[in-house]
Parts: C-alpha cells; sequence; structure tokens
C-alpha cells in the first residue's frame, strides 16, 4: 500500500486513540539509525512471499484449536504476530517472518531470531526504549512504522501486529493468505500480550485492526481465507 492511500486510515488511528505523529515519526527515525548498518532489503521479503500460500498466525483464542491447520501445511510460508511467536515454539513450529512492535515474550522472539526468522520490527511513540534493548539482538531485520518511512524503515500498511502481517503478504504479492488465531473479537488469546493493562483499549485496537483487513480484503489481489468461527467479511472460511 502506498503511504498516500494509507496516510488517511492512519489519521482515523491517530484520532480515535490520541496518538502523536510527531512521536511515531520521532521513534522511527530512532529505528532508522539503530539499523542503518544491518537493515535487510525488503526485497528478501518478496523473494520468500511472492506466489507462495502464506499462514499469518495471530494469538487470538482459536489459536491452540488450529495448530493442526499449521502442521498440515509444513511447506507455507508462517508470519507470526508478536505473541504468536511463543505459541509456535512450544509446537516445535518455526515462523519464518515475525512481525512485532516488541511487547510480546521477549524470550520468544529472541529465540524465533535466532532460528533464521526475518524480523519486522514496528517502531511506534511509545516503544522506542524496548526497541533499543532488543532490535541489537536482532541479525536479519526489516524495520517499519506507521507515518512517513524513512531510511530502511518501511510502511506496507496496517495497525495492529496482526494485520500488519497481511497488509505484508499482500504487498510482497502472496498467491493466498490464511488468517490463523486471528479473531479480533470480545476475548483476548492467552499469548496476545505478556501483559494487557487495559483490556478494553486492547479491544478497541482489534476493532481497528479487523475494519482495516476489511478495507484490504476489497482491493487484495490474495486469495483471503479464514480459519475462525466468523470469517472476517472478505475472507473465505478455511
Amino acid at each position: 500500500m502506498k503511504f498516500i492511500d494509507w496516510f488517511p486510515y492512519y489519521q482515523d488511528i491517530r484520532a480515535e486513540f490520541g496518538y502523536s505523529t510527531e512521536k511515531d515519526q520521532e521513534a522511527a527515525r530512532a529505528l532508522s539509525a539503530m539499523i542503518r548498518k544491518k537493515a535487510l532489503d525488503p526485497k528478501v521479503l518478496r523473494k520468500k512471499l511472492k506466489g507462495r500460500n502464506v499462514f499469518v498466525v495471530g494469538a487470538g483464542p482459536s489459536l491452540e484449536d488450529n495448530i493442526k491447520v499449521l502442521k498440515k501445511n509444513k511447506n507455507a510460508v508462517k508470519i507470526a504476530a508478536d505473541g504468536a511467536v511463543q505459541a509456535l515454539l512450544e509446537n516445535r513450529i518455526r515462523p519464518d517472518i515475525v512481525v512485532t512492535d516488541l511487547d510480546g515474550n521477549a524470550a520468544a522472539l529472541q529465540k524465533a531470531a535466532n532460528g533464521g526468522a526475518i524480523m519486522v520490527v514496528h517502531a511506534h511513540g511509545d516503544n522506542t526504549d524496548v526497541l533499543k534493548k532488543l532490535v541489537p539482538k536482532f541479525k536479519k531485520l526489516v524495520g517499519t512504522t506507521q507515518v512517513m518511512p524513512v531510511e530502511n524503515v518501511h510502511n506496507f500498511g496496517g495497525f495492529t501486529d496482526g494485520d500488519r502481517c497481511v497488509f505484508l503478504a499482500e504487498e510482497f504479492g502472496a498467491k493466498k493468505i490464511v488468517l490463523v488465531g486471528m479473531d479480533f473479537g470480545s476475548q483476548i488469546g492467552k499469548y496476545s500480550k505478556e501483559k494487557v493493562k487495559d483490556a478494553e483499549l486492547k479491544k478497541r485496537k482489534m476493532r481497528a485492526g479487523k475494519r482495516l483487513l476489511k478495507v484490504l480484503a476489497k482491493q487484495s489481489r490474495s486469495q483471503l481465507f479464514d480459519t475462525s468461527r466468523k470469517p472476517i467479511k472478505g475472507f473465505y472460511p478455511y
């Protein structure tokens, strides 16, 4: 998604949640400086995703019931959203790509990175401290932001870790995108976050992510599927 197309959606999100564009932009610049010497070219993502069947794994409550779906599709590319990484590793499933703003289990994220996963690390106004702590530990890394892209920090669209995974798969030409554990409902999965300080805020963010996926579905070039009991509009039952 081009930035000019994405920015109106960001403006709506900023207005709803009270984010600071200036702080988001400052975080993007900070991440850019941290990864200047080691950032990967996004072409590595295209090489991995273009024309492939891609399973996007979220940390929703249905994830545990659908682990078997992932095990049956060993050759598919697996993109994990932050907290879902821990669930995959516990089930001996290796994520190929991890999309994270680093509020998940730090040890699990590090283990995924050590196992060869490409870490797509997101900078926003209130995670600069954890960026400084964890980014130096990752070798294969692509930076992202939700505001204006800067050197080595890109904007592929999306708001939450989960829907950013889908925007990423779409951006780089996935043939098929299958959502697993991406419920966006009223329940928060146990792998969703280390500590959920404000459950209602978390649910509002999930609703915002779901709205964005409905928008994406209308213009997607990929075949879209959802393993949840109530598939997102525009996604077919899997």
